[in-house]
């Protein structure tokens, strides 16, 4: 028998959010250190701007893989365990990664880290949505979501002055220890799931069920949305380091990382997205959330330092109120298999990682920053008006 979920009143709603906070600032601080070092690891291991970008991109192809395989069984065992084993899983090849010399090699370990981080990805929004009170889950999402963003940030900006100071060894070093200490901290805080119900149906049956969030046209539209707002804002931030550090500019890594303190925008802007979506309705709020990114993007096409700069966080604030209030209606959707939807909508999410990643290599190549700015900038414009005259068309064929 299900129990009452918690709200913001209550010392457990707040239990779950630090826990999941420190969760999500391991593992998404985990995913994305390496962003930055980039041209680093060209440098050092001679290898093209496109191999490089695979640190990240094979990450994110082991999460994605991660996410389908946890992100189902995780309905069938629950979701603490889940989240609590990712995190020492994805701390111990940081003290294996610096050990090699071998660029093939970094990337398998990156590979099998990335499957072992989807763990919190894979439970946690599904364990928001059976634990708190539905009035408070696009509150505790967005919150949630911040703690993301606050990860990213940190990750980014830590590797680069590390680096910049000692080397990326070292930095790698203090990741492991770090996850090892929020590992025991998540333990210990995290309370067990009051109100998960286990499937007890065959494996046919939940593949099934899995599969069938496939065949949900209006979940279909957010998964899309979901790796649409990845590419665009992946791909800005993996090729501003390499915009940043040639001529005009001439930065140097550790004032490149400095720029990612844009995301502490998306710290702030995901809670008051999901407030403002109590009180202005969800989709509204998340429409202007992808018109505020576009905005941001077209920004980073002025010559002037300082411009760039506010552009980044416009497109931190635009994209993290429209990332948060997506993510928040997969659990509203879905009216079983959380978990999976949940996975499906990251997995299409980070699908969108991958590809911003590495896929816009031939584009950055080929067409410079400009190039790569203006397609990410309509990028998302487009996808969004031809959802609006597809449901349009619907509708005037329903009626």
């Amino acid at each position: 028998m299900a129990t009452q979920r918690y709200t913001v009143k209550d010392r457990q709603f707040w239990k779950i959010i630090i826990s999941l906070l420190f969760a999500s600032l391991f593992i998404f601080a985990n995913m994305y250190a390496v962003q930055p070092l980039l041209p680093v690891f060209v440098d050092e291991f001679q290898v093209s701007v496109s191999t490089a970008s695979l640190a990240l991109s094979l990450t994110i192809i082991g999460l994605i893989l991660g996410l389908i395989v946890l992100g189902f069984f995780s309905d069938r065992n629950g979701r603490k365990s889940y989240i609590i084993y990712s995190l020492l899983g994805s701390a111990i090849p940081f003290f294996i990664i610096p050990l090699t010399d071998s660029f093939a090699v970094l990337l398998i370990l990156r590979f099998i880290q990335g499957f072992a981080l989807a763990g919190v990805p894979a439970a946690a929004l599904a364990y928001i949505s059976e634990e708190i009170d539905r009035k408070n889950i696009a509150y505790a999402t967005a919150l949630y979501i911040s703690s993301n963003a606050l990860g990213g940030m940190l990750g980014r900006v830590l590797t680069g002055y590390l680096t910049d100071h000692f080397s990326w060894q070292l930095s790698f070093y203090a990741f492991a220890v770090t996850g090892l200490l929020l590992f025991a901290a998540v333990v210990y805080l995290l309370p067990p799931s009051q109100n998960f119900k286990s499937s007890h149906l065959s494996f046919a049956k939940d593949i099934e069920g899995f599969l069938f969030h496939l065949k949900n046209p209006a979940l279909l539209v957010v998964f899309g949305l979901g790796a649409i707002l990845q590419v665009s804002f992946t791909g800005i931030w993996t090729y501003l380091p390499f915009h940043l550090e040639a001529p005009p500019y001439s930065m140097s890594l550790q004032a490149i990382s400095y720029l990612f303190f844009a995301y502490g925008i998306g710290v702030i802007g995901s809670p008051l997205a999901g407030r403002a979506a109590e009180k202005f309705g969800l989709r509204n709020v998340r429409l202007a959330g992808v018109f505020i990114l576009s905005a941001g993007i077209f920004m980073t096409l002025s010559p002037y330092l300082w411009m760039i700069v506010v552009g980044l966080c416009v497109t931190c604030l635009g994209f993290f109120t429209s990332h948060s209030l997506t993510a928040a209606s997969v659990g509203q959707q879905a009216a079983h298999h959380k978990g999976s939807a949940s996975s499906l909508y990251l997995v299409s999410y980070y699908i969108g990682v991958a590809a911003g990643s590495s896929l816009l290599s031939p584009l950055w190549t080929a067409a410079g920053w400009s190039g790569l700015v203006l397609f990410t900038a309509i990028l998302p414009l487009l996808y969004i008006t031809f959802i609006t005259l597809f449901r349009k068309k619907a509708g005037s064929t329903a009626r």
